[in-house]
Order: C-alpha cells, then sequence, then structure tokens
C-alpha cells in the first residue's frame, strides 16, 4: 500500500491530468483508497496503469444505504513489482447508476461488472455483453442492496 505521502503524490499526478478526477484519498488500517468521480475512472484507472498498478484484482458493487450517493463500485488493483495494493472508489446516485465500464482495457472486469450489475444495478456504459450473470434474466430487483426484501 502507498504510504500517505506516495498516495497523495499518486493523487496529484492523477489531478495533474484532470483536475476535478480525484475526490479524496484515504488510508484506514494500513489501506489506501483514492475516491474518483465516476465519469473519470477509466483515465484514473489508465493513469495508475502507468504507475505500476497493472493488475486489476477485483471490481465490487457497494450500498451505502441510507446516504447519497448511495451505490459504489470498488477497484482493487495490486502493482506486483512494487507489491502495492490501491483501492480505487466511485459512488454514483440511485437515480442515475451509470458507470463507465472498464472492460474494453482491463478485460478481467467483464464478469465482475456484469455481477454488480445483476446485484446492485450498476449500469457499465460500454460494456460488450451487459446482462444479469447470477439472476434469471426476468428478475426483477437488485438483491445486495440494503433495501432489498428479505426473502426475495
Amino acid at each position: 500500500m502507498p504510504d500517505a505521502g506516495g498516495l497523495e503524490l499518486l493523487a496529484g499526478e492523477l489531478r495533474e491530468r484532470d483536475a476535478d478526477c480525484v475526490l479524496a484519498t484515504g488510508h484506514f488500517r494500513g489501506k489506501a483508497s483514492i475516491d474518483v468521480a465516476p465519469g473519470a475512472i477509466n483515465d484514473v484507472l489508465a493513469a495508475l496503469r502507468d504507475n505500476g498498478f497493472d493488475f486489476l484484482a477485483s471490481v465490487h458493487g457497494l450500498d451505502y444505504y441510507p446516504h447519497e450517493p448511495r451505490l459504489g463500485v470498488q477497484y482493487e488493483l495490486l502493482n506486483m513489482r512494487a507489491l502495492d495494493r490501491l483501492t480505487v472508489r466511485l459512488r454514483v446516485s440511485i437515480d442515475d447508476p451509470r458507470v463507465p465500464s472498464v472492460t474494453p482495457d482491463w478485460p478481467t472486469a467483464d464478469h465482475q461488472e456484469r455481477e454488480v450489475y445483476d446485484m446492485f444495478g450498476v449500469v457499465f456504459e460500454g460494456h460488450p455483453d451487459l446482462r444479469r450473470i447470477l439472476m434469471p434474466e426476468d428478475y426483477e430487483g437488485h438483491p445486495q442492496r440494503r433495501d432489498f426484501p428479505i426473502g426475495g
């Protein structure tokens, strides 16, 4: 994990490319994170790839109910040479849960974005095959949202 100084240097480099892309940085229990604007996710991940974070380990969905923006997407990046890990996070409103897909540049995100779409309802624009992966196609709702009725 980049230390606090290294994290701020990374965030500064990202801000040089796009002043509005980084919303916040944080360290919690030794884990570094960068919060980014949803529309900047592809540019941010490309810049981090140039900085050695070239392995996208996972993509996760989150629900911050009852807070808005409510839905989150979290990307776990690894720098295998420096043995660093970095979390890139973004949040979108439940009214318009759209995020650009990273699948064209990071093929490993394909099924993971589909799972976040299926379970949380986040729409990944530009995804080559965005459809349900765990629930039946005709299923209504997103079962990992916190306001989903218990028992389905």
